[in-house]
């Protein structure tokens, strides 16, 4: 599946791992992705929208400031 708008674009699939069933969500445009397991992805339910508005701020970690 790909989701995408005017700033960014996902792809999400389902991925069976030797630990289990994993949904894989990568940035194609930047390289990154993830796989989760279902307790990852049920915290992600239990947060404030305001966590994500925190992880914008620095989209690719305090990393990305340094030089």
């Amino acid at each position: 599946m790909v989701i995408s708008n005017e700033f960014a674009m996902v792809t999400i699939r389902k991925v069976n791992t030797r630990n289990g069933i994993r949904l894989e969500i990568r940035s194609p445009k930047l390289g990154y992705h993830i796989l989760l397991d279902p307790m990852e992805l049920e915290s992600i339910t239990w947060q404030q929208k305001a966590v994500f508005s925190q992880f914008l701020e620095t989209p690719f970690g305090s990393k990305a400031h340094h030089t």
